[in-house]
């Protein structure tokens, strides 16, 4: 990891510093068009402090996000009473606040520092086990109150519709109404207790 090399003992508040720096850069510009010139000047340290540190931009990255410095929010699941409409709502929640461009590059920044980088990625993944039970959570419920089949894989199902978000936030593609309602229906459609409909 970043850091652990032999050398000069780096300061803790440039640390600070060129996190921050960081993931503001990522909010901003996204990962691709990260600038380590910008970053050192918004830090206030050498361009060199940061590559004797982070040799690469995706080490950079990956500090930035188990340093808590990169978190996405977790959006909690309402319970109505109607299953349907709960996650309905929860996914347009999601999606709403996936519209915003910061949101979308971090997300787009933690999983290509995922990719490359397996602390990043056992981060991330708890990250993403935390949204999914949200919704584990609320399908559960909906099993036990007879309004989905009793045999439903909430936990599949729940990865269906974290994976669906991801893929088109990934992919640069919008998460419009017309998709979340397809999504929904597409969900719903196989796992609905029809005897209680």
């Amino acid at each position: 990891m970043a850091g652990d090399r032999p050398g000069r003992k780096r300061s803790e508040v440039s640390r600070a510093a060129i996190l921050e720096a960081t993931r503001d850069e990522l909010t901003a510009e996204g990962y691709d068009r990260l600038s380590i010139d910008r970053i050192a000047t918004a830090a206030g340290v050498g361009k060199q402090t940061i590559y004797r540190w982070y040799p690469s931009k995706s080490e950079l990255v990956a500090d930035c996000i188990l340093a808590g410095y990169i978190v996405r929010p977790v959006i909690m699941t309402p319970d109505t009473g109607d299953v349907r409409r709960d996650i309905a709502t929860w996914i347009r929640s999601f999606a709403k606040e996936s519209r915003t461009p910061s949101a979308a590059s971090l997300t787009r920044a933690i999983t290509a520092a995922a990719a490359e980088d397996n602390a990043v990625a056992a981060h991330y993944q708890d990250q993403v086990t935390i949204t999914q039970e949200t919704l584990v959570t609320r399908l559960r419920a909906g099993v036990d109150a007879g309004q989905l089949q009793k045999d439903t894989g909430v936990s599949t199902v729940a990865e269906t519709v974290v994976g669906a978000l991801l893929y088109r936030i990934l992919t640069r593609q919008e998460l419009d109404d017309v998709f979340v309602d397809e999504l929904v229906e597409l969900i719903f459609s196989g796992i609905v207790n029809r005897e209680e409909r």
